[in-house]
């Protein structure tokens, strides 16, 4: 198996939890849902993060994934724990 050097291995830089995902630049898992609330069930963005992703800097969106594996209630943390 090869490693691209692009794309890091160590969970600690890598932007998602599960594998293969490392290369990931959205959070997003396909399971949008708001239901009740202004934060996404699948991903764990905000509204206004998640429409406005792709303008959002790379330090933006390192903070937003800093927040969202620490708290680690999303679906997309859930479904990786199984």
């Amino acid at each position: 198996m090869t490693t691209d050097s692009n794309f890091p291995n160590n969970q600690d830089t890598a932007n998602s939890l599960g594998v293969g995902d490392n290369a990931s630049d959205s959070p997003c898992i396909g399971v949008c849902t708001t239901l009740y609330d202004d934060v996404c069930q699948g991903c764990g963005r905000t509204l206004g993060e998640v429409s406005n992703w792709v303008f959002l800097g790379q330090e933006e969106k390192d903070a937003v994934w800093k927040r969202i594996r620490a708290d680690g209630t999303a679906m997309r943390f859930q479904r990786q724990a199984k």
